[in-house]
């Protein structure tokens, strides 16, 4: 009688242990770390339509998952294998259990990227900036800038588009489609021209902010000199009042396409396009470059005088000379060309 207490006693005790193992096992599937403790990486990029059979592969093959199958033990507990998995770029934490690990991409708790633009030529420049960024790459975000149908409905042409963009750095979700790009810079548009009454600058010089952005962005490309540019911009202004050619170099350069060209020539003035200021009276159809903040504001603030012409002054300083009259302009070319000779370079 004593053995057979005995035995049950032990049998009793076995089954506990044994009980124990498997909760242990079970809390070890659920809690236990199943992200290694040394990442390659901090963050997660999950696709647009990843499905839930795709994505254990897609952890562990990215290095966040040690094994697939507590992994896919533990979803089906909690019921992740039911849900839509959310796209994006998720700050991973070493160490993480599976509960802990699905608790957080269920909950779509996204870390932003910062999309920095930067001046640009064109627009496969921006689609190439911002396509470093985001989940639309830039052949994605070429086909939204040069779908005119759907520009159009923002207001804006191929030619037109780049004035949208103004240099700065931006938070957006991994996850952004090209129309989301283009429509969250529309925003930012729009917020830019609210500021420091640059919508009412605008209309006191009868010009849209495509005119003034278009305007600006030969500032861009005439000069790095932030110092000069307000009077730059007041030159541009005068000529235009009195419909004179603007004749800006970075127009033909533009309309060429040769932005490697290191001097202008009469290919490029010669060179038939709406965009050469040196055959068409106006500004160009649209930008000719991405404007920074600064070349934007110097056409809205540009100085009130009597200059019509201007030219480098070749001494290295990178600033211009500015004149009234073509027998001043005249001066100051030969003034270039003997500073340049002076220096070597002619």
């Amino acid at each position: 009688m004593r053995m057979s207490k005995k035995i049950i006693s032990i049998g009793l005790i076995l089954i506990g242990l044994v009980g124990l193992g498997l909760v242990y096992q079970k809390y070890q599937v659920f809690y236990g770390p199943n992200v290694p403790q040394t990442l390659e990486s901090e963050f997660a990029y999950i696709p647009t339509g990843t499905t839930f059979r795709q994505l254990p592969r897609l952890l562990y093959q990215s290095g966040f998952l040690k094994d697939t199958a507590t992994f896919l033990e533990t979803a089906k507990w909690m019921k992740y294998d039911q849900s839509k998995v959310r796209a994006g770029r998720f700050k991973i934490t070493p160490g993480w259990s599976n509960q802990a690990l699905i608790r957080h991409l269920r909950s779509g708790q996204q870390a932003p990227v910062k999309v920095i633009l930067t001046t640009a030529r064109v627009l496969e420049d921006v689609a190439q900036k911002a396509g470093k960024f985001i989940e639309a790459d830039s052949a994605a975000l070429m086909a939204v800038f040069e779908d005119t149908s759907y520009l159009k409905t923002l207001g804006y042409s191929p030619e037109t588009l780049m004035s949208l963009f103004i240099p700065n750095t931006y938070e957006f979700f991994w996850n952004t489609s090209g129309k989301a790009f283009l429509e969250r810079m529309v925003k930012e548009h729009d917020k830019f021209w609210s500021k420091n009454g640059r919508l009412d600058k605008a209309r006191a010089l009868n010009m849209t902010t495509v005119e003034v952005y278009t305007l600006a962005s030969i500032i861009e490309k005439e000069t790095n000199q932030n110092s000069e540019k307000k009077r730059m911009a007041g030159v541009y202004l005068n000529r235009l009042k009195k419909g004179m050619l603007l004749q800006a170099d970075p127009t033909c350069v533009f309309a060429t396409r040769d932005f490697l060209a290191t001097r202008v020539t009469d290919y490029h003035t010669t060179f038939d396009s709406p965009y050469n200021t040196y055959l068409y009276t106006g500004l160009p159809p649209g930008p000719i470059a991405m404007a920074s903040i600064a070349s934007i504001d110097a056409v809205l603030n540009a100085e009130n005088h009597n200059y019509l012409f201007f030219c480098a002054k070749g001494d290295g300083t990178g600033l211009h000379a500015f004149a009234k009259t073509l027998r001043g302009h005249n001066q100051n070319v030969a003034r270039y060309k003997r500073n340049l000779r002076q220096r070597g370079l002619r």
